[in-house]
């Protein structure tokens, strides 16, 4: 290595690769359910399954809807992340309900990671305890300050910021940057 900063590379573990992964698909999911309040359809299977979560494509029409309905449930406590840390009462009562026992596996081209539910766990059950396994993680490491709320004017999603140096502003669709930066852009070009 010769010291440049192009040669220079970061390393993490694959169980905060995977902390990472969760919260991003819990963040987009808590977006798309917060925008079907509004009237949108949320695609569980397909979010789920965009994020990873390799049972989505078998997981049954009911297994998905307690998702849905589970999460939902959390809306308000998960949308608040961005300007509250939840209270750890409210995160070891949801874990309580949820029957947690962690083992070790590697599946479907994975590398060996950790589940958080037991083998015969329905897929809602393994997707709503891997959520709070990685949103527990996330707030004694981190507290909530990786969370925000998308700058872009007339956007309330939620976002994740892994960033190293915490400049993420906008959530995952890309025109609320777009459009913020061509509005900036062109109140710079009228003001000059």
């Amino acid at each position: 290595m010769t010291g440049r900063y192009a040669d220079v590379v970061y390393v993490t573990s694959g169980h905060d690769t995977e902390i990472r992964l969760t919260l991003e698909a819990m963040v987009d999911l808590v977006n798309a359910l917060t925008d079907a309040r509004d009237g949108d359809a949320a695609d569980v299977r397909g979010l789920l399954h965009e994020h990873g979560f390799t049972r989505a494509n078998g997981a049954s029409a009911a297994s998905l809807r307690r998702v849905e309905s589970q999460i939902s449930a959390m809306l308000d406590t998960l949308t608040a992340l961005a300007t509250t840390d939840p209270d750890p009462t409210w995160i070891n009562g949801e874990l309580a309900e949820r029957h947690i026992t962690p083992s070790l596996t590697a599946h479907d081209g994975a590398g060996l990671h950790i589940h958080w539910t037991p083998t015969s766990a329905t897929f809602d059950e393994q997707v709503v305890a891997d959520i709070l396994m990685a949103l527990a993680q996330e707030i004694c490491d981190h507290g909530t300050e990786r969370f925000g709320t998308c700058a872009a004017v007339n956007c309330d999603h939620l976002f994740y910021d892994a960033t190293r140096n915490g400049s993420r502003r906008f959530c995952s669709d890309p025109r609320c940057a777009s459009r913020t930066h061509t509005a900036d852009h062109r109140a710079r070009r009228r003001s000059s």
